[in-house]
């Protein structure tokens, strides 16, 4: 008998397939350079409002869309390692896929920050390059231009070789479970709220953290 729960809330996957857009679209406006830049900075600009809002729906989202879900201590991921996971481990994140998650989201953060402080040195700077020395602009826009990208690309093949495996090797549709919210599972476990109140919570959320991602730009620009 297999128990179908709701896993995944409606916010949460949104925030996750508009990531993959944004960070397809800023790989693709970085590459073209030139007059795609603007698009850049406006996608940079919107990652930012989405990984608030994500910090923030950690919080008060969905059960297992919640940090509290998915964070563990080091014991617990060696646990999990050597093959003594818990039940509720295979409901939400794994405590691996959670530091792959997790990582995911500062290493992000890290490159929307470090491209504030970038400039290609022609036409287009961050917005908070003219607080800072020359030194730092141009440390900034290595760590961006190269260390960040290439931390970045390595985590997104981790996380899609992943996906990859579960789905072979383990007959885990993962990316499945982000498109619809449901899993089906072999144990009961309770199942993330996925209404029109949570819904509606999560949409005051993202424009206040879109608002004031704006109002910082209109700021500083």
């Amino acid at each position: 008998m297999t128990h179908k729960i709701r896993v995944w809330d409606l916010p949460t996957r949104v925030f996750h397939w508009a990531l993959v857009l944004c960070i397809a679209g800023s790989v693709i406006a970085g590459e073209i350079g030139g007059n795609a830049m603007p698009w850049h900075f406006r996608i940079g600009y919107t990652v930012l409002s989405l990984l608030l809002f994500r910090v923030v729906w950690g919080f008060v989202g969905g059960r297992w869309s919640r940090f509290a879900s998915f964070v563990h201590a080091p014991a617990t991921v060696l646990a999990y390692i050597m093959g003594r996971g818990l039940p509720e481990h295979t409901v939400g994140h794994n405590p691996l896929g959670a530091g792959s998650v997790l990582a995911l989201l500062f290493f992000l953060l890290g490159q929307v920050l470090s491209g504030s402080f970038s400039s290609d040195e022609i036409a287009f700077s961050g917005p908070l390059t003219k607080f800072v020395s020359n030194a730092t602009v141009s440390l900034a826009t290595t760590y961006h231009k190269e260390i960040g990208k290439s931390i970045l690309i390595v985590l997104v093949l981790l996380h899609v070789g992943a996906i990859v495996y579960y789905r072979i090797c383990k007959n885990q549709n993962l990316a499945a479970a982000m498109l619809h919210g449901d899993k089906e599972l072999e144990h009961p476990a309770p199942s993330s709220r996925d209404d029109a109140g949570s819904r509606a919570v999560a949409a005051v959320v993202f424009v206040i953290c879109a608002s004031l991602v704006a109002w910082g730009v209109q700021l500083l620009g």
